[in-house]
């Protein structure tokens, strides 16, 4: 395992170095050595590490929700507010739809079946997304509009919905008895539920942060426990009630921005810190979890049917950013941001294999054909057109 990690550091450093080089962002070298020394390639990763790789994965993305909340400032919150919500369920419900139609088409899917493999590629990735809107808001890229932010505050409630959607036709393929209406309210409740959490978690840390003299680094390590407990709630109340953890997560930053701006960019430093770690681990396991000898089973129509699937979610974007001050080549990032899959993918693409769904090892291929396909083109598209779309806010005097 001490080996295992030990290689994961040195190569993805080593290639996430040489990649930037490049002009690409240092992700994609991470997730190439993560396909590399992972279980379909040279078998380098222990086990031991594979057997928790969803856990840590899971605290990379806290890590990295927490710092983007940290960087979110109520005005430009206010400024995105509407086409953010916009961008939160529009767009996956297109490529969803889109999809769902094209599995039926071209695979015979049933309608469940194709529903079950619609909401799992519909979902876009807050572990590809997040670390290069937050590089762009550190540069000033665009933050005068509030284009990155717009991006993260849409993303985290995009993965919300697809998920709760998914887990609706997988219950319905099992043979139990969905009630629409409330898997249709579910999503509003989870998204509430996972901001008043995040609220009260933060006040609190605040409060004990006032009263008591505690280091920065041990407050950064206090806020990504409770992170983690928060996201562990989610998973105990599973089915039960439903609390968008991650949007909370990010809410609490956010909570701390507000209340403690002078904090909260001590904090911020300590986040990055964090992430340097924690970003190789996120990429790399991700990438471990790819097996491109499945995605290539599904063939051509697989990559018709994601490109379908994209088109239409491309034409949600669009439709979100109707109405908004955004120029042409600001609406165009913003659709290349909303392209890569990866997180979501790699969690939730072998569940329904394993509770018995009769395409399930179809839908696992093209699930990972998603993630070959998008993660990569979107991670160095997002990097080649914040730099050349989005206004250097860094130059513009107020």
């Amino acid at each position: 395992m001490a080996l295992s990690l030990a290689l994961i550091i040195l190569f993805a450093l080593l290639f996430g170095r040489f990649f930037n080089k490049i002009k690409l962002p240092a992700l994609l070298g991470m997730l190439f050595i993560g396909i590399l020394l992972g279980p379909y390639g040279l078998d380098l990763i222990s086990q031991d590490i594979l057997n928790i790789s969803s856990d840590l994965r899971m605290i990379a993305l806290i890590v990295i929700l927490i710092r983007a909340g940290l960087g979110i400032e109520k005005e430009t919150l206010k400024k995105v507010g509407i086409p953010a919500i916009k961008l939160s369920f529009v767009p996956g419900l297109l490529e969803g739809t889109a999809v769902i139609a094209a599995a039926i088409y071209f695979l015979k899917f049933e309608f469940i079946e194709a529903g079950i493999l619609a909401f799992i590629i519909a979902a876009v990735s807050p572990a590809v997304v997040v670390p290069q809107m937050l590089s762009l808001i550190d540069r000033q890229k665009g933050t005068k509009k509030g284009v990155p932010t717009l991006i993260l505050t849409g993303a985290s409630v995009d993965d919300v919905v697809a998920i709760t959607i998914f887990s609706a036709f997988l219950s319905i393929y099992g043979g139990e008895q969905i009630n629409i209406l409330k898997q249709v309210l579910n999503i509003p409740i989870a998204i509430i539920l996972g901001i008043i959490l995040g609220t009260v978690i933060a006040l609190l840390l605040l409060y004990v942060f006032n009263k008591y003299h505690i280091r920065d680094t041990k407050k950064a390590l206090l806020i990504l426990s409770f992170g983690i407990l928060m996201n562990s709630v989610e998973h105990l109340l599973n089915g039960i009630i439903p609390i968008a953890t991650l949007l909370g997560i990010m809410v609490i930053g956010f909570v701390i921005q507000e209340r403690y701006s002078e904090l909260a960019k001590r904090l911020s430093s300590k986040f990055n810190k964090i992430w340097v770690f924690a970003e190789l681990m996120l990429f790399v396991l991700i990438g471990a979890e790819v097996n491109i000898n499945l995605a290539f089973e599904s063939g051509s129509i697989g990559l018709i049917i994601i490109i379908i699937g994209l088109s239409f979610r491309s034409i949600g974007v669009l439709i979100s950013l109707f109405g908004t001050h955004l120029n042409l080549k600001e609406r165009g990032f913003c659709v290349i941001a909303y392209t890569p899959k990866a997180t979501v993918q790699a969690a939730i693409g072998a569940i329904p294999l394993a509770a018995g769904v009769a395409s399930g090892e179809l839908i696992l291929a093209l699930a990972v054909l998603s993630i070959i396909v998008t993660a990569p083109l979107g991670a160095a598209a997002i990097k080649i057109a914040g730099n050349h779309w989005l206004t250097d806010d860094s130059s513009v005097k107020n």
